[in-house]
């Protein structure tokens, strides 16, 4: 039906175990990935951006699309570099989730970084900013609503859980 420089969609005629047949319409997207830098303070690197689709700036974790072809690692590497301006020495994947499998069919992989240091990048065409805050307010900016995106409210959960940071 369409096929863009990120995303396809596709109609696809199924049978539900009901019997009853449907159309259900399918966005193709390659993957993506999160990645939750935490420096060596403490600090959680987040970048805040404009989000067209929603028409408002977001506080999110740095993030980006799979390149065909490209191991989610290898993204998490480019994407951390090219939003920070960092390259990490150690990396944890800490999962994968499904952001809306009711039509999607992306698959986002959530890593933490840490040990970062510089790395000189060109920004590409992203207008962002990057904003330091202490890893142990991550769950209070959840929950007040400050970082209200899926991929960040999972990830940074799921940091601080890897990393002790108490509920």
């Amino acid at each position: 039906m369409f096929d863009g420089q990120v995303i396809g969609v596709r109609l696809d005629e199924i049978e539900l175990p009901s019997g009853r047949r449907m159309v259900a319409e399918i966005v193709e997207h390659r993957g993506a990935v999160a990645i939750v830098p935490v420096t060596a303070s403490g600090d959680v690197l987040l970048v805040r951006q404009f989000r067209h689709a929603v028409g408002r700036e977001l506080l999110e974790v740095p993030a980006g699309t799979i390149e065909p072809g490209e191991p989610a690692d290898v993204c998490a590497r480019r994407e951390l570099a090219e939003e920070v301006g960092c390259a990490a020495a150690q990396w944890d994947r800490l999962l994968s989730f499904y952001p809306s499998p009711g039509v999607m069919t992306e698959e986002l992989y959530v890593y933490l970084a840490r040990e970062l240091s510089p790395r000189p990048t060109d920004r590409e065409e992203e207008d962002l900013r990057v904003e330091p805050h202490p890893l142990a307010d991550a769950r209070r900016l959840v929950s007040s609503g400050e970082v209200c995106d899926a991929k960040s409210i999972i990830g940074l959960q799921a940091a601080c859980d890897r990393l002790g940071i108490p509920r």
